[in-house]
């Protein structure tokens, strides 16, 4: 059951977070008049899909990502040459149906071939019907159905590049912003859910005990005040009960512990981790003594707390560029997923800070001017604004098709090494 759980939970957390950034880029685009095609969770293979209004909204294999498709920024529609037959269907004075093969099985249409069309910016098409040279209108919303699939055509004013410089910079940064805000909703919740920090704590809480640990075995709980380790008083200073823990791997040490309101002294064992040079290691998390927020040291609890995650995120990432890191410091899907199942086994107030932590990541990440990414796409708008013409999207579509190579490469490399590590233990 506890697996189902932080299975449960672990898709939960990548749903949330890439729904909610792909939601910010889908509301903003929408707001400027673009044509939003698919609202997409996940890659690959489509498991669901049901369409509002213009969009469809899909649910894929892979969880891991997802994207707000826009009318101009792929190659949408069958390019229809004069000279090709095709049938549309009317009505009142616009055509409302475009339908470019399996024309025999089409009823109440009207057959004809094709001498002139634009679907983009006169929205009409000129057909020989009959020896009938028919100019006709089309909707604005008119669809086109090729190979059984029905695709709503799309006039410039519909397309991304078509809205103005603030309002597409404005949809593509909304992405990450909305990965910021969840981060700090998290974290407001989570201070609710834990509270803050007392100024005079009596004792370190213990959190999560491993099953089959040293702790375990000595029968301490989650809930555990502790307060003395060998007669030394502890107080909040978690630092020093972990350094007195890893100095005493096989040695009997006396706890002095609060629980339930009542004092009791257990004898603890820590064993040696041959994995981190032999230090003790007792198998149990640990917490500081809280007492319930008010409201106003909640905002600025969570704020701290957005505030730090951030801190440390810039950190890494300037670790990154600067060289000083190891492929071991990155982690990728496999990575990710095994470091959020451990995350999910110590509850529900450890998920979402850790939740928290990977939506802030997320937001930063894109933010990076790294070409594929949101910030790359920023870039790309600023230099047109300064411009004040649009880079050649050729160029620009290269650029991120480079980037997103890369990026793909960089991502494999980091899996294979996830995969070793859990391979390894």
């Amino acid at each position: 059951m506890e697996t189902i759980q932080v299975i449960i939970m672990t898709v939960l957390m990548f749903f949330v977070i890439v729904t909610v950034h792909e939601w910010g880029h889908y509301f903003f685009a929408k707001r400027a008049g673009v044509l939003v095609r698919e609202f997409a969770i996940g890659f690959g293979p489509k498991l669901f899909s049901y369409k509002k209004d213009e969009t469809v909204f899909t649910l894929r294999l892979l969880p891991f990502g997802g994207y707000a498709r826009m009318a101009g920024e792929d190659p949408e529609l069958a390019d229809i040459q004069p000279g090709q037959t095709i049938a549309v269907r009317t009505a009142g004075e616009q055509v409302k149906s475009i339908f470019v093969d399996q024309l025999d099985n089409r009823r109440n249409v009207i057959r004809g071939e094709v001498q002139s069309i634009d679907l983009v910016d006169d929205l009409r098409i000129v057909m020989d019907v009959d020896g009938e040279v028919q100019t006709f209108s089309v909707h604005p919303q008119a669809m086109m159905t090729v190979k059984g699939q029905e695709i709503q055509i799309a006039p410039r004013d519909r397309h991304f590049n078509s809205a103005s410089v603030g309002q597409r910079a404005l949809s593509i940064f909304a992405g990450p912003a909305m990965n910021f805000i969840l981060a700090f909703v998290l974290c407001v919740i989570f201070v609710r859910m834990t509270g803050v920090p007392v100024d005079n704590p009596q004792g370190v809480v213990l959190g999560q005990v491993t099953e089959a640990s040293a702790g375990q075995v000595a029968g301490l709980q989650k809930g555990d005040i502790v307060e003395e380790i060998n007669g030394v008083h502890i107080g909040g200073d978690s630092a020093k009960m972990i350094g007195m823990i890893e100095q005493s791997p096989g040695k009997t040490m006396q706890w002095k512990i609060e629980r339930n309101g009542q004092q009791e002294t257990i004898s603890v064992t820590p064993k040696a981790d041959p994995k981190s040079n032999n230090v003790g290691k007792v198998g149990v998390s640990v917490s500081p003594q809280t007492r319930p927020a008010g409201f106003t040291e909640t905002f600025t609890q969570a704020g701290h707390q957005f505030v730090d995650m951030s801190t440390a995120i810039l950190g890494g990432l300037k670790k990154l560029l600067f060289g000083q890191f190891h492929i071991n410091d990155l982690a990728g899907p496999v990575g990710t997923v095994d470091m959020t199942a451990q995350v999910a086994r110590q509850g529900l107030a450890s998920m979402i800070l850790w939740t928290a932590l990977i939506s802030t990541n997320l937001g930063i990440f894109n933010l990076l001017p790294i070409p594929a990414l949101d910030g790359s796409r920023l870039i790309f708008i600023f230099v047109e604004w300064i411009r004040r013409k649009p880079i050649e999207p050729s160029k620009e579509g290269l650029v991120h098709v480079i980037g997103f190579a890369m990026l793909f490469l960089l991502m494999i490399a980091v899996t294979y090494n996830d995969i070793l590590r859990l391979i390894k233990g």
